[in-house]
């Protein structure tokens, strides 16, 4: 059988003209994700690192979206070989890496996804949803054309090693998380400073000269158009817990006394 399953996100932004723009799945409700593959939003975003995904609901989540047309991507808790090669299993095809600030990290995330001779990702796709328990032909050795890895740039070492970062032989793009960014500039709480955004901005540069798609969060919606005006390619603004809290916190203020 073949493998009908959405693009991942390198060949969605290749094809595409305009900025992608995606949000989070941090809840690990299958009824939320479907919500939110149903949007009309370009991709999702599931979150193992800060959310309460677990590698199972990671795959009945997988399993929603892909009755819609959303690319998702699944971020891994860390830049580790058994954690990215059981997302990969699962039936990830596009992973996010967060915390790569040198070219030796980016390039350990990529041979943590590839197969031999590249890398050394397990090979269980006979037992594994990847390959469809073994029914996709020549899985094995089309697996680099079914996976994407994304790297993220978190820290003000990695905005000076963005372009290296980037320029890494498999590393299909980068996103700039400006949170965790400002909190090693000594800012935290405040990704929408001057400073942060100048880091930011000098991410992209150094990530573009390397030829490959750079992206960014941004859930302020005057920060995100300012972000694709400056060369944003996929960018993430919102999360579907994002959505509700503040949802519920309007529904309270538009019928509770003020307190």
């Amino acid at each position: 059988m073949p493998l009908h399953l959405s693009p991942t996100l390198r060949h969605r932004i290749a094809a595409s003209d305009r900025p992608l723009f995606g949000g989070w799945i941090c809840s690990g409700s299958p009824v939320l994700a479907e919500i939110m593959a149903g949007s009309g939003l370009d991709w999702l975003m599931i979150d193992m690192e800060h959310g309460p995904n677990s590698l199972e609901n990671v795959q009945v989540l997988l399993q929603v979206t892909a009755a819609y047309p959303v690319t998702t991507v699944v971020r891994v808790p860390a830049n580790d070989a058994v954690w990215i090669k059981r997302v990969l299993d699962v039936g990830a095809q596009t992973i996010m890496v967060p915390m790569v600030s040198t070219a030796e990290q980016a390039a350990d995330a990529v041979a943590h996804a590839s197969y031999p001779p590249r890398g050394h990702r397990g090979v269980g796709n006979a037992l594994a949803r990847s390959g469809r328990w073994n029914r996709v032909a020549d899985y094995l050795a089309n697996a680099a054309e079914y996976t994407s890895v994304i790297v993220q740039i978190e820290t003000a070492e990695g905005v000076e090693n963005a372009e290296a970062i980037a320029a890494t032989p498999g590393v299909d793009g980068v996103l700039i998380g400006p949170s965790d960014l400002a909190a090693s500039m000594g800012l935290i709480g405040q990704q929408t400073h001057p400073d942060v955004v100048s880091a930011v901005e000098r991410a992209f540069a150094g990530v573009r000269a390397a030829g490959r798609p750079v992206g960014v969060n941004a859930f302020a919606e005057s920060a995100a158009k300012g972000y694709a005006a400056a060369g944003a390619e996929f960018l993430l603004v919102g999360a579907d817990v994002s959505l509700v809290a503040r949802g519920a916190e309007s529904l309270a203020r538009t019928f509770l006394p003020a307190p």
